[in-house]
């Protein structure tokens, strides 16, 4: 298996190098190792340059994770795309492991693990909700992302079929994406803790963006249109994408952002003939 890591960074100078150490401490080691710098201000490129010559570096202009992890994955030459968020790290047998798996099963084109969560430098433990799976897991990734970006080993003919980040998404990126390999593939689950997660850092997207459920919105919305889905996965995601609507009708009108309520409203029609008919009524 030829594996190309692809590692994504923004002014994440004081991690990237844990990241990278991760990497290169593997048991079994990627084929190549690229981060993609996307517009840092601070010294990522010389501790790269510096500490790690084997590795390619790809500096872009700022277009946000989406843009950087696409960048990577059309550079990379490898037909395993192994994706490693920069403040995140690897537990030395994380990539020999899930490989093994892969070729004793190897109808499987995408794989993931479970992942140690640390919190301001605290560990915590996931709720229920947050329980990783295998298997056809597209109803399991609906609530909520089910996949960690770096837990994830996917074969380059994945995204042929499914698709890259969409670089128009400020977050949920990844939601959006594993909804759309979901659909299309069962993933394999490693049931060990192989990532260590790292969170509680003010650049953070969750931190970045209120109502985070918009961006979910519009990744459902792009799902129900793709006709990729059977009717009970469609059935369960038109649910999903109904009631994260409520939610943030609801949010969007307590703060007076009616633009927001009538597109969400607009969504909410296509999806619910009814609330046309009782719009009209009111009206």
């Amino acid at each position: 298996m030829n594996i190309s890591v692809i590692i994504p960074t923004w002014n994440r100078a004081g991690h990237i190098t844990a990241a990278l150490q991760s990497v290169f401490a593997q048991t079994r080691l990627p084929t190549e190792v690229i981060v993609v710098d996307d517009g840092s201000e601070d010294d990522t490129r010389t501790r790269v340059l510096g500490e790690f010559p084997e590795v390619r570096y790809i500096y872009q202009q700022n277009r946000g994770v989406s843009s950087a992890r696409n960048s990577g994955i059309r550079a990379a030459t490898g037909d395993w795309i192994a994706l490693l968020d920069s403040d995140d790290r690897w537990q030395a047998d994380k990539l020999a492991l899930q490989c093994r798996h892969l070729e004793d099963q190897p109808s499987y084109r995408m794989a993931h693990c479970d992942e140690i969560w640390i919190r301001n430098g605290i560990r915590v433990n996931p709720m229920k909700k947050h329980a990783k799976q295998g298997g056809h897991i597209f109803r399991h990734c609906l609530p909520l992302c089910a996949i960690s970006p770096s837990a994830a080993l996917i074969h380059r003919s994945v995204f042929d079929a499914a698709g890259l980040f969409d670089e128009q998404l400020p977050a949920c990126e990844d939601y959006d994406l594993w909804l759309r390999i979901c659909a299309r593939y069962p993933v394999l689950f490693t049931d060990e803790a192989l990532v260590i997660k790292t969170g509680g850092h003010a650049d953070q997207l969750s931190r970045r963006y209120w109502g985070m459920d918009r961006f979910r919105i519009h990744a459902l919305d792009n799902i129900l249109s793709a006709n990729v889905l059977g009717p009970g996965d469609y059935a369960a995601a038109r649910a999903t994408l109904l009631d994260k609507l409520a939610i943030v009708i609801k949010g969007a009108a307590k703060h007076g952002n009616h633009e927001l309520v009538r597109l969400c409203r607009e969504t909410q029609h296509r999806y619910q003939p009814q609330f046309a008919q009782a719009s009209g009524a009111r009206a």
